[in-house]
This record gives C-alpha cells, sequence and structure tokens, in this order.
C-alpha cells in the first residue's frame, strides 16, 4: 500500500474541483489546472477532502502510481491557491536580462543574445541580478527555470553563470603559477 497515496487532500477555501471521466479540473483564486487521472484510479470528493482510490489488482506498479497520482493532484491544489516559484541568480561581467514582449532577452557573453520564449502560464520578473520564474504549475515552472539555467551553467573556476538562488558550487582551484628557482 502507498503510504503517500493513502493520505486525503484537504481542499482550502475557495478550490473547486470538477471530476470528469478522464481529467480533474481544479480552480482557485490564481487560476484552474487540469489533471489526468491515471487509466484503473478513481477521485472523490467528500466533505472538503479529496481521495484517490486506486484498482482492486495491486502490484508494485499500482502502488507507484498511487502515490505519484495523488501528488500530483496535490500540487495542481497548491499551484491554484498560492503558485510556485524559482528564483535564479545571474553572476559575470557583462552578463544582462531584459524581457522584450514575449521573449526573454539574455547577454551571457556569447557574440550575440540569447531569446528564449516565456512559456503561457508564467510571469518572469527581473530584480537586479535575480531572475524569477513564477507560475501555478509546478512542472512548468521548473521545466522553464532549468531551460534558462542550462543556458549558461556556472562554471567551477570563477562561478560565472545562471544557478538557482542558495545553489552551492563547488569551486575547484585554478592553474597555480610554478616559481622557478635559477
Amino acid at each position: 500500500m502507498s503510504k503517500i497515496g493513502k493520505k486525503p487532500i484537504i481542499l482550502p477555501e475557495g478550490v473547486e474541483v470538477k471530476i470528469g471521466a478522464e481529467e480533474v479540473l481544479i480552480k482557485g483564486a490564481k487560476g484552474e489546472l487540469s489533471v489526468r487521472i491515471f487509466s484503473g484510479f478513481k477521485v472523490v470528493s467528500e466533505g472538503g477532502e479529496l481521495r484517490v482510490i486506486p484498482p482492486e489488482k495491486t502490484h508494485k506498479q499500482t502502488n507507484a502510481l498511487w502515490g505519484t497520482f495523488k501528488a500530483l493532484l496535490k500540487n495542481a491544489v497548491l499551484g491554484v491557491t498560492t503558485g510556485y516559484e524559482k528564483q535564479l541568480e545571474f553572476e559575470g561581467i557583462g552578463f544582462k536580462v531584459a524581457i522584450e514582449g514575449e521573449n526573454l532577452v539574455l547577454s551571457l557573453g556569447f557574440s550575440h543574445p540569447v531569446k528564449l520564449a516565456i512559456p503561457k502560464g508564467i510571469k518572469i520578473t527581473i530584480n537586479k541580478n535575480i531572475i524569477t520564474v513564477s507560475g501555478i504549475d509546478k512542472d512548468l515552472v521548473g521545466r522553464t527555470a532549468s531551460q534558462i539555467r542550462a543556458l549558461k551553467k556556472p562554471e567551477p573556476y570563477k562561478g560565472k553563470g545562471i544557478r538557482y538562488l542558495g545553489e552551492v558550487i563547488r569551486r575547484k582551484a585554478g592553474k597555480k603559477s610554478a616559481t622557478t628557482t635559477a
């Protein structure tokens, strides 16, 4: 039995849940998200709680999917109530970031500026050298932040590049100048 899957999801005030045949639609103050129902599973809403019921036949695969499906529903509920946010920090001489229309334009020391399309449902704000990626879909926020970070990963010698706020980069010692005695 899945320990995660057994626990109910408590619905905060202002969250509406519509359970369809193939998906669960969750509406909240920040927006709405839909989660596809895994085959064989049932979702029941009763008394301000959301429960996931697995199929009759249980095996390791079912238990794993049970916990995963419950976690996806919980992430959707948290997303429509509070939202998700990732912060990235960029460091380097001449590194600049700007928003032009629907694109994020990054000058990262290449011969050309890099343009990245901002997905729908994502809001990006820039404050000095910190890029904040926010939205209601946890997966989309994480993927967008990782795409931005992948443009210029932090290098271990000087620490230049884009990293998550609070991420620790292990620094390497550079070449040491050899002294010659003559």
